[in-house]
């Protein structure tokens, strides 16, 4: 939003009134003095317009690794979410930017930053996600070519993007994909006869679980991290 907008939006001050106050050198936009109308202002621009606080509020970017048995979810009546793992201040200001399913575990990615987090979830962005995966049964000597190829997900009647399988044991693999369709990782590895029992996220994009960080435990990211999801 425009400056001059949102002073008109936040006080009583009309458009031209607005304007010569921030020429007047009045108004602050995260601590500078600002003279430009067209200055844009975000959700977390501190704005003040001579002593009166506007606008203030902080940006959050964390990483919590999930433990299995928490829904990602916000709120649930039968079962813990993983907001719960937060300090109950933060509970109500963030929200998930991608979901894992309740047996589901490692990163896990919230904010209060709704750009930021569409840009790791839309599906046009093809954020690779990346997970440690192992199955019931040995993994089949033709699955690195098959998940490259795509998987045809019946519900859907749709084929996969290529997916990127690493193989690390006989029924454990690393696996890299570019979407995010509801428990894709099980249903790619029951289209080729196989059962996932344990599934563990390591990374999206290039924000990699911290590995000192232990389940249930949250950290914010760093400012390197943050920004390699560009907006």
């Amino acid at each position: 939003m425009r400056l001059d907008r949102f002073i008109c939006k936040h006080t009583e001050h009309g458009h031209k009134r607005s304007r010569h106050l921030i020429a007047g050198g009045r108004v602050e936009v995260d601590n500078r003095v600002v003279t430009d109308p067209l200055c844009p202002v975000t959700p977390f621009s501190t704005v003040r317009l001579d002593d009166q606080l506007l606008q203030q509020q902080r940006a959050y970017y964390l990483m919590l690794n999930k433990p299995s048995g928490y829904l990602s979810a916000t709120r649930d009546p039968q079962h813990a979410t993983v907001l719960e793992l937060l300090p109950k201040h933060l509970r109500t200001e963030l929200h998930l930017a991608g979901r894992l399913d309740r047996a589901t575990t490692g990163l896990l990615l919230l904010t209060n930053d709704g750009h930021w987090s569409r840009r790791i979830t839309a599906p046009e962005h093809r954020i690779p996600k990346t997970y440690r995966v192992t199955t019931a049964e040995r993994i089949h000597s033709d699955a690195e070519e098959r998940f490259t190829q795509g998987i045809w997900l019946a519900r859907e009647q749709v084929m996969t993007s290529a997916a990127q399988l690493e193989r690390l044991t006989d029924n454990q693999c690393r696996l890299t994909i570019y979407e995010g369709r509801h428990h894709q990782v099980k249903r790619m590895f029951a289209a080729i006869s196989n059962e996932v029992i344990a599934l563990h996220r390591e990374s999206m994009g290039d924000i990699q679980l911290d590995p000192q960080l232990p389940p249930g435990e949250y950290r914010s990211l760093t400012a390197v991290e943050q920004q390699s999801i560009a907006v």
